[in-house]
């Protein structure tokens, strides 16, 4: 009996001893394994260099890297401050940056071949963020226009007939503010002009963000178009006011996203899917009010926005100051998860295929389909969401609502939508 035992202690012994050195062992294996077969999740290319402009909605690319998120995933990320949108794009094409913060736009007229740029396909599998974006008028305006465009149109007016016109500027030609300005300006009764300048009745610049505020401040300028902090940094140097925010103009519109080339999207899957899943977790963390302080610290740094923290705040937790008297608390503040937020959605390509059309960077009508398909990547967002088990709120064809009356319904003729405003420059 005490030979039986004995035995059995030491084929016990054994046991526990396999199964510990096999644990050990498994423990080592990636996540990937499976039984025993290995499917290697693991980042084609691990080495990232992101690309990004000096304004607050660049946030959810700077927490993933600075928060060790991108790292997480398997991707070792560089950040790279680009001195211009022009810049950024360029950058992007020839692969000196994987991925980028990027105006929802650009990846859209890129492909096109539109902008004066040659024709690169690029791919949006992710929105970055929604709202955040305002209209700036010089101070001597104060007073005299709030948030209404209909009343800016008689400054426009005298300065059109005294052969000097007004200056607006916006921050690349196919891109969201030089659309949110190009919208404001119409729904005021006022032309912007086509995408060559014809036909307008003030002229249009194009100014890098971080450089707005400079320019206003020299007199190069009477009012731009630009992501926060830019709008708020005008009013704390007393020299413009915020006529409205992009927000008021039309709730939760889509802004910036994170765009990549075609081709790299196309040869680094896995990449591109550990990407989305670290910005996902930075957009989480970004959307807790509580975390919004600590935000601003990390994104004023000279590396990034450069600009004080406390003048990232306020906007950042909805607390908008205009500069002329009106303050509110704003609940349709910058989001960077919130409300399906980083689904690629379809109709935000298809309504940008209509303002390029309305503005004449088209000549006839796009392909509103076959571009919206290329572009507009929720395939790879669905993966890359289901792979991390996250339910988001999939895709969404209802009308939108624009602040002049206008609906967009992306059930609807594009080609009608764009031809109904009374400010046009359609080209045939």
């Amino acid at each position: 009996m005490k030979s039986h035992t004995s035995t059995i202690s030491r084929r016990s012994l054994l046991q526990r001893s396999t199964a510990a050195g096999l644990g050990t062992l498994l423990s080592g294996l990636p996540q990937g394994w499976v039984g025993s077969a290995y499917a290697d999740d693991s980042p084609e290319r691990s080495d990232l260099n992101f690309g990004m402009i000096a304004l607050t909605d660049c946030s959810s690319i700077v927490i993933a890297h600075e928060k060790g998120l991108f790292n997480k995933y398997g991707i070792k990320s560089t950040v790279t401050k680009g001195a211009s949108w022009a810049a950024i794009r360029d950058s992007l094409s020839n692969n000196d940056l994987q991925a980028t913060h990027m105006l929802i736009g650009m990846p859209i007229a890129s492909t096109m071949g539109l902008g004066g740029a040659p024709k690169k396909p690029m791919v949006i599998p992710w929105l970055i963020n929604r709202n955040g974006q305002a209209i700036t008028l010089k101070k001597e305006l104060k007073g005299k226009v709030a948030d209404d465009p209909k009343a800016l149109k008689p400054f426009v007016d005298e300065a059109k007939a005294a052969g000097r016109p007004m200056t607006f500027a916006m921050t690349f030609p196919p891109g969201t503010h030089a659309m949110w300005m190009r919208y404001y300006l119409a729904a005021g009764g006022i032309h912007p002009g086509d995408a060559n300048g014809a036909d307008a009745d003030i002229s249009l610049i194009t100014i890098p963000p971080p450089q707005m505020v400079a320019n206003m401040k020299v007199g190069q300028m009477d009012g731009f178009c630009v992501g926060e902090p830019w709008n708020a940094r005008s009013i704390t140097d007393d020299i413009g006011f915020t006529s409205i925010t992009t927000q008021a103009m039309w709730k939760d519109h889509p802004e910036k996203v994170c765009a990549f080339t075609e081709e790299f999207a196309d040869k680094n899957p896995k990449t591109v899917k550990a990407v989305l899943k670290a910005l996902h977790e930075s957009s989480i963390w970004l959307d807790k009010m509580e975390n919004r302080e600590e935000q601003a610290n990390i994104v004023s740094a000279p590396t990034y926005i450069n600009c004080p923290p406390e003048t990232i705040l306020g906007r950042l937790q909805g607390k908008y100051d205009m500069g002329d008297g009106r303050r509110f608390r704003d609940p349709d503040y910058m989001i960077f998860s919130d409300r399906n937020c980083n689904y690629p959605q379809a109709k935000y390509c298809q309504w940008w295929l209509t303002q390029l059309r309305r503005w004449g960077f088209t000549e006839g009508a796009p392909d509103y389909e076959a571009v919206t398909k290329k572009v507009m990547r929720a395939d790879i967002y669905e993966e890359a969401m289901k792979e991390i088990g996250y339910a988001h709120g999939g895709a969404d064809d209802k009308p939108e609502s624009l602040f002049d009356g206008s609906v967009f319904d992306p059930k609807g003729d594009m080609e009608a939508y764009a031809a109904s405003f009374a400010i046009k420059s359609l080209k045939a």
